[in-house]
């Protein structure tokens, strides 16, 4: 009979220092994108954008199923037995491994495999939400692959989405489910006050402004984990607000290590932070319910209406 295994606290919360794998990261990130977009391409369009995210499993994160005409499928990355899953709602299964190789031939393997289940998909090639992008059947740049790093990153998520949950259970307004972007490369839960927003600026490389600006047509405060890159070399917790009220940034956080990023325009707590911490989840939890109570204080959003105390 199988025995479970129980995860210490160091393997709960393992380090991930960013120049350590930062090109297994870069690939890793492709790859996320060319199984998100095929969701993408085959999901109706929910609102801001919920329809394109992944979810954390307890093996790796999953498109969930995907419609193919009366048919499903769901492709799911495995960081345990390092492989990508196909699976049918006919039985059919396909494995493709996780190893270092180009994102090219990565992209090139999954549609063939899709093709051999009679799934025809065709996707956008091109990246979302970076610079420089290359096209994925063209990028044989990104072809790190770090199993111990993968590993890491989704057992830093399966933690965050844990306590991500826990805050989301905590309102009672329009929220987001807990989901990982593959655009921006994050996990994120977002909070809603139910007013209108004043149309976002756009800019965000290589994505449509209308897509952000349906993504931010309401008021919003969000928080998320990222691996980091550019101005925060280093994985972090964040917080933002949209529209930012007026003195959110000079708002006190919780905890002492918390900061505002003028660079980001939202508040960071760095993971190594938390990690350290003698209670992770505790610290995680004074950080979302902080900032989002210097968000919606600020904002006058009708707490009392969005809010409960306890669970019925």
């Amino acid at each position: 009979m199988a025995t479970s295994r129980s995860i210490k606290r160091g393997e709960a919360w393992p380090a991930l220092p960013l120049e350590e794998w930062k090109d297994a990261y870069a690939t890793l990130h492709m790859w996320t994108q060319i199984v998100g977009k095929i969701r993408f391409a085959q999901t109706p369009w929910v609102n801001h954008s919920w329809h394109v995210a992944l979810y954390v499993t307890s093996r790796g994160l999953t498109t969930s199923p995907i419609p193919y005409g009366e048919q499903t499928f769901e492709l799911g990355f495995d960081f345990i037995d390092h492989r990508l899953v196909i699976e049918t709602s006919g039985g059919d299964v396909r494995f493709i491994e996780l190893r270092p190789r180009p994102v090219a031939d990565f992209y090139s393997e999954v549609m063939s495999v899709l093709r051999s289940l009679g799934l025809d998909i065709r996707i956008h090639t091109l990246p979302n939400e970076v610079a420089d992008p290359i096209p994925f059947e063209k990028d044989r740049q990104h072809a790190s692959y770090d199993p111990d790093y993968a590993n890491r990153f989704w057992r830093i998520l399966v933690q965050t989405d844990r306590v991500f949950k826990e805050f989301r259970a905590r309102f009672i307004g329009k929220c987001s489910p807990v989901h990982f972007f593959w655009g921006s490369f994050d996990m994120a839960v977002t909070r809603f006050s139910g007013r209108t927003a004043p149309p976002h600026p756009g800019g965000v490389p290589h994505l449509p402004d209308v897509v952000a600006r349906e993504a931010y047509s309401h008021e919003v405060s969000s928080c998320g984990f990222w691996p980091g890159g550019g101005p925060l070399p280093y994985p972090v917790f964040y917080s933002y607000a949209y529209p930012a009220p007026e003195g959110f940034k000079d708002a006190p956080v919780k905890p002492p290590g918390a900061f505002y990023s003028t660079d980001l325009g939202e508040f960071i707590l760095p993971y190594d932070e938390v990690r350290k911490a003698g209670q992770p989840g505790e610290m995680l939890l004074d950080f979302l319910q902080s900032t989002y109570e210097a968000a919606a204080n600020l904002a006058k959003w009708d707490r009392p209406a969005l809010e409960r105390d306890r669970l019925p």
